[in-house]
């Protein structure tokens, strides 16, 4: 059987309608008619020898093959956008790092990762946030060149990522300034203040219970917090401690409105450059990645 030599035209379209799941809004898209998208479709079709969607009322669903076609198709016109921005590089003032963010990811932490590029004028730094299966997904379809996380995903032999761990930091017993100058022991603290947590799902609060757990104490929670930033504003406001990396609260400590009272022995938090294998990686990132921010590199007392 003769290779198929595929119209990169016809798969254009297919992906515009894929993507909007609607003849309408994909012509609209495309600056085309209706009924040249749907010419373009069925010639696909027929070059592939099986329907790629199938109708349901007004909305056109992918089918088992499109489902295939699609993620062909992303990684196509991801490595072509790849490799025009590349190749551009060369001849245009400015370059682009795009980075993705998992939504509970501290801000320190985001900034303190891009800072080695923030003001330079040949670097545009595009920062999204999301959940981890988009922002892998964006990832896989070169649309971001880097996920940061505080974790690992999870993956096998057939994964396209890689995480480079690219900071470790300490976790600690954070409060108002009083706290500095009432003496008490980390197990007293404990015991008897009134905690702000990360949720069950942090790799943090896993350990904290543990540690608790350990020492017998049954910790008295005020609140617990799934996002960083909105950790950071509780802490700021609670009377009492909150379990947190400093980096989360380093302005705060800076300027004296929170003290680190106590570390927290062996636990820490670490952060994650998750990268695609690229056939052109984007030089941007090689710089971070080779020389990490030292600011976040916190090793345990």
């Amino acid at each position: 059987m003769p290779a198929l030599d595929l119209n990169l035209k016809h798969l254009r379209y297919f992906w515009a309608v894929a993507r909007e799941g609607n003849l309408t809004r994909a012509a609209a898209r495309l600056h085309v008619s209706q009924s040249a998208v749907s010419v373009q479709i069925r010639n696909l079709e027929d070059d592939l020898g099986t329907p790629l969607f199938e109708r349901r009322g007004k909305q056109l669903v992918l089918t088992e093959a499109g489902r295939i076609a699609l993620d062909h198709a992303d990684a196509i016109f991801g490595l072509t956008d790849e490799l025009v921005a590349t190749l551009q590089q060369g001849s245009v003032g400015q370059r682009v790092l795009r980075v993705g963010a998992v939504t509970t990811l501290s801000r320190n932490f985001q900034l303190g990762f891009v800072q080695p590029l923030l003001g330079r004028s040949d670097v545009e730094i595009v920062i999204r946030s999301g959940l981890m299966r988009d922002l892998l997904r964006n990832l896989e379809a070169h649309q971001l060149d880097v996920v940061l996380a505080t974790s690992p995903p999870a993956r096998d032999a057939a994964s396209a990522w890689t995480p480079h761990e690219v900071g470790t930091q300490a976790v600690s017993l954070v409060g108002p300034p009083a706290f500095a100058t009432r003496k008490r022991s980390l197990e007293e603290l404990l015991r008897e203040e009134y905690l702000v947590l990360p949720t069950v799902e942090s790799s943090i609060r896993t350990g904290f219970d543990a540690f608790a757990e350990s020492l017998g104490i049954r910790p008295r929670i005020a609140a617990e917090v799934d996002d960083m930033a909105m950790l950071r504003l509780i802490a700021r406001q609670h009377q009492g401690l909150a379990v947190v990396p400093p980096v989360v609260v380093r302005d705060e400590l800076a300027n004296g409105v929170l003290v680190e009272v106590e570390q927290l022995p062996h636990l820490h938090e670490s952060f994650f450059a998750i990268t695609s294998e690229r056939r052109f990686p984007n030089p941007l990132l090689m710089e971070l990645l080779k020389a990490p921010d030292e600011r976040l590199l916190v090793e345990e007392h």
